[in-house]
């Protein structure tokens, strides 16, 4: 599971949107738009689907393991 990140247009930096998903069944539903609140401008800001991505920590990681343990790496 990971956390829907959205950009904050006033500063760039990447914020959380309080969803928590996997990031195949992000991509699997169908595009729309939300509401978060941004912590660092105190603005509500409003998305896309495509403009989110999910941040899984430490999946990188676990792939980088499977891989190993594959011998791909």
């Amino acid at each position: 599971m990971g956390m829907v990140m959205v950009r904050c247009p006033q500063t760039g930096r990447a914020i959380p949107t309080g969803i928590k998903i996997d990031r195949e069944s992000f991509q699997r539903r169908p595009v729309f738009y939300s509401r978060t609140h941004c912590p660092t401008c105190q603005i509500d800001h409003t998305w896309f689907a495509q403009e989110a991505w999910v941040h899984e920590p430490g999946r990188m990681a676990r792939l980088a393991s499977d891989d190993s343990l594959m011998g791909r790496i």
